[in-house]
């Protein structure tokens, strides 16, 4: 006997947070599943990801956005912060993520951000990661004053600690509602996307610091047979530099990126696939917008 809507509980949650504090492995501990890339390196995430858990009472719909930041000035950061900030007007209810004991301006810029009407949490994270756990309450006593949080939840995300916990808070602010995806719906971004973003996370994981973030990812061609699949990258660069560090001696630094990433997409489609991986370069790119609309940036 399925749930009225009385009863069933359904909306969108956005995860936000400024770049680094683990929204996106945040994403994945709620989802219990991996559909956002995760990085050392800050803000990885450059799109809006929905990832959806399905209760027995409840779905929630959970959007991942890119870490908002203003110090470093670009189209396509600029595209991002407003990505942000359509996605804090179309939800239901806001979970702002932050670093256990660190508080920045950003934050502050964010919350202004948010609309009024809304409900929002405070996620503290990484307190696994605290050497001074004596810190924590003061801490949380000082920035619980500079909004008016429905509650606060500290919590690991890579440890997946105190997420039910957090789980039970939100459900508390969805609205009664009917399911808006369908049971087995984790996402409802196509493999296209994913299996791009499994290649721009070995970018990201096994190149140096400046490369992966001048760099984009684009399925050119995608040939779909009964148990096997053709796949065509093209990673986009910046300057020929870009190119030649990301091709290594002799390409090796490639072969491995383009194995790695066969690897992750062959586990991910359950089929065997053939990758191949080009470059291309782009003199900057990421100041392009109608460049960036093209490649499917928002």
């Amino acid at each position: 006997m399925k749930n009225s809507i009385e009863e069933y509980k359904s909306g969108f949650v956005a995860i936000i947070g400024c770049p680094n504090v683990g929204k996106s492995t945040l994403n994945n501990a709620l989802v219990g599943e991996k559909i956002s890339i995760v990085s050392k390196k800050a803000q990885t995430t450059r799109h809006k990801i929905n990832g959806v858990l399905t209760k027995d009472n409840e779905q929630f719909v959970f959007v991942d956005t890119p870490g908002f930041q203003t110090k470093h000035v670009s189209t396509m950061n600029s595209m991002m912060n407003r990505l942000v900030s359509k996605v804090l007007v179309d939800v239901d209810v806001v979970i702002h993520v932050i670093e256990a004991c660190k508080w920045t301006k950003e934050d502050n810029n964010l919350l202004e951000l948010i609309p009024e009407e809304k409900s929002v949490l405070l996620v503290i994270n990484k307190i696994d990661l605290l050497k001074d756990k004596n810190l924590l309450l003061p801490f949380i006593d000082r920035v619980i004053k500079y909004y008016p949080y429905m509650s606060f939840i500290p919590i690991s995300a890579s440890k997946k600690y105190q997420i039910e916990s957090l789980l039970y808070d939100v459900a508390k602010y969805l609205p009664y509602n009917q399911k808006i995806f369908d049971d087995d719906v984790l996402t409802d971004r196509p493999a296209k996307f994913f299996v791009s973003e499994i290649i721009r996370e070995k970018i990201f994981r096994l190149v140096g610091d400046e490369i992966p973030y001048k760099c984009a990812v684009i399925i050119e061609k995608w040939d779909e047979k009964l148990n096997f699949i053709c796949i065509y990258a093209c990673i986009i660069v910046e300057r020929s530099t870009h190119k030649a560090i990301l091709l290594g001696s002799h390409g090796l630094h490639m072969k491995r990126i383009a194995t790695e990433s066969r690897q992750d997409i062959v586990s991910f489609l359950d089929k065997k696939v053939y990758l191949e991986i080009y470059i291309k370069v782009c003199s900057n790119w990421s100041n392009k917008k109608e460049y960036l609309e093209n490649i499917g940036y928002e």
